[in-house]
């Protein structure tokens, strides 16, 4: 009985501390977002979370480990979603890598639409410093990523090609999240998708006709 007891009161206490920092993380995005890395202060996040500062120095040590976190988590609702998306076709049938990357794709242009107060934020450059160097070596993850679920080589050419998308999946991103509406936003990603077609493998243009 007591065995139970400490693994619920443990399940509790982790429950607790996945809302505090959720609650943190929250409240520092409208605070990033409104003013900026440099402008924000930590002051102004606990008293928007309701908490205090002891906590959030805590959970995540400073206000540059708050916006990174706030990063991280950032981009890893866009990578679920664009897994998501890939792992829902692969279960329907779908096994041609370039419809697949599309997918992918559009899942991650949709939550630069909805995310666009974070990705406007970050593309600002205003950031603690090292956030360069961290937002430039998970971009080199994510197109060893795409060249995986494209099944290319490991020719220049191809490392070339499959960079080359990622950019203009990146870039169209950028240019969804300071568009002036949905319209516009639609418009910017269906012109991606477009130019993604026409610069992907030979092979894989041959397998969409």
């Amino acid at each position: 009985m007591a065995g139970r007891t400490g693994r619920t009161g443990g399940a509790w206490q982790w429950s607790r501390t996945a809302e505090t920092r959720r609650v943190l993380l929250d409240a520092a995005r409208e605070v990033f977002c409104e003013q900026g890395f440099a402008e924000a202060s930590v002051a102004e996040v606990v008293r928007r979370a309701g908490s205090s500062v002891g906590s959030l120095y805590h959970h995540f040590g400073g206000k540059a480990e708050l916006f990174l976190a706030l990063w991280e988590d950032h981009q890893q609702a866009l990578e679920h979603a664009a897994s998501a998306a890939v792992a829902k076709a692969r279960t329907a049938g779908e096994a041609d890598p370039l419809a697949l990357f599309i997918l992918g794709a559009r899942a991650f242009l949709e939550g630069s639409w909805q995310r666009r107060d974070l990705a406007r934020l970050f593309m600002d450059g205003d950031g603690p410093p090292g956030f360069e160097l961290v937002r430039r070596t998970r971009g080199r993850e994510w197109v060893r990523q795409n060249a995986v679920l494209l099944g290319v080589g490991t020719e220049a050419v191809d490392r070339m090609t499959v960079a080359v998308l990622t950019t203009v999946i990146g870039e169209a991103g950028r240019e969804i999240a300071t568009s002036a509406g949905r319209r516009e936003a639609d418009r910017i990603a269906d012109a991606a998708i477009l130019l993604i077609r026409r610069l992907a493998p030979a092979e894989d243009d041959a397998a969409q006709d």
